[in-house]
């Protein structure tokens, strides 16, 4: 890879023992050389999106310093559960107040890779869905494969550690997030 990829991360969970936040915390052990991942900044304060709220009083602080993160990064890296065969309800509504920052749209053409983790056997396969539904409509450029679906992920973490622990998993992280640089140098502008 000749040039750093600068890839930023967004968890979909607020749990604090997030099977979700556990993979995420591992990405940047598991990133090829050439790429590093951070933490996004968070938007568990971000208010319910209204559309009253952004008139009278803007666009909160939080948001924007998300948006700007996000804009800046070469990529993203959303690691999710599901919730109701769904979007959990704080990442949908950081997402929606994204998609109100129309001077420097974050997600259009960001190259995006989405993971999963959940409890049940199907790894959070209906969330991937409408995940990227929702990111096809503000033009981002999503990673097709390979994808990530931690079925009973409570089998693959050290809960204690708060770790992701399970080598096969790891591995194939590993090999999306190559997968991923990859995809971010055949997408992004050339220079």
């Amino acid at each position: 890879m000749a040039t750093k990829l600068n890839v930023l991360s967004i968890c979909g969970s607020l749990r604090k023992g997030s099977y979700n936040a556990m993979v995420m915390r591992a990405l940047p052990a598991l990133a090829p050389e050439g790429m590093s991942i951070k933490e996004a900044p968070p938007y568990d304060s971000f208010p319910l999106y209204d559309l009253d709220i952004q008139k009278e009083q803007g666009i909160p602080a939080a948001v924007t310093k998300l948006g700007e993160a996000v804009l800046a990064a070469d990529g993203l890296v959303i690691v999710t559960p599901e919730y109701n065969f769904s979007v959990p309800p704080g990442l949908k509504n950081a997402i929606d107040w994204l998609s109100r920052l129309k001077d420097n749209p974050p997600f259009e053409n960001k190259p995006i890779a989405i993971q999963s983790a959940a409890t049940g056997q199907l790894g959070g396969a209906r969330v991937q869905y409408h995940l990227r539904q929702i990111l096809n409509g503000l033009d981002a450029l999503i990673l097709n494969s390979p994808e990530i679906f931690i079925g009973h992920a409570r089998t693959k973490v050290d809960e204690q550690k708060r770790e992701l622990t399970d080598q096969t998993t790891r591995d194939f992280i590993g090999k999306q997030l190559a997968a991923f640089a990859q995809f971010i140098e055949q997408v992004r502008p050339k220079r």
